[in-house]
């Protein structure tokens, strides 16, 4: 048998097939960046700069911790310990007290309460969500949605009901309000 494919030089084009497609796969010239090392880490400073030379922040797919948690991360100089706006998450809380809460995700900025039935009518429950959407303090940093459901009259079940939407925008506006009351009283 003679050719190319023999039974002995098989492995050996196998392997060289393997090694030319694992080459191609390479990331980068790494002889062009050893010896260019400071001149890349400059173009790549040239490219972060944004207008007026503030620099941008290049953002991740992972988030700032990366896949694992392990890169460094910077920290925040409010000192909250929230990552929404600290006087919009307070004034959240203290808007629906009344309610039981099912859960509240300060990173997160969800406010999330159980079911609520008004003393004064007893076959209408609510539910309330709050999300907070931004760090600042502004009026569309906050939004409400309200969950209504009635007693059916056959078989006493649950069923969703119309919520007037005059509710939601009360329930954002008396946060706001708060916000606003906390943050004069902190001084800031």
């Amino acid at each position: 048998m003679s050719g190319l494919f023999t039974p002995l030089r098989l492995p050996v084009v196998l392997a060289c097939a393997l090694a030319l497609g694992l080459t191609g796969c390479g990331g980068g010239n790494n002889l062009d960046e050893t010896r260019s090392g400071q001149a890349n880490d400059r173009s790549k400073r040239d490219l972060n700069q944004g207008i007026g030379g503030r620099t941008q922040e290049n953002g991740t797919l992972f988030g700032p911790g990366g896949l694992f948690g392990s890169k460094a991360q910077k920290k925040d100089d409010t000192g909250t310990g929230v990552a929404v706006n600290a006087y919009l998450w307070r004034a959240s809380l203290d808007t629906i007290n009344f309610i039981p809460l099912v859960s509240a995700d300060p990173f997160g900025g969800v406010i999330i309460t159980d079911w609520y039935t008004p003393a004064e009518t007893p076959n209408e429950r609510m539910k309330v969500q709050v999300t907070i959407l931004d760090r600042e303090l502004r009026a569309d940093g906050v939004r409400v949605s309200v969950f209504k459901q009635q007693t059916a009259p056959k078989g006493g079940n649950w069923v969703d009901a119309q919520v007037d939407p005059r509710t939601q925008i009360d329930i954002e506006n008396a946060i706001l309000t708060r916000a606003r009351q906390l943050r004069i009283a902190g001084g800031s």
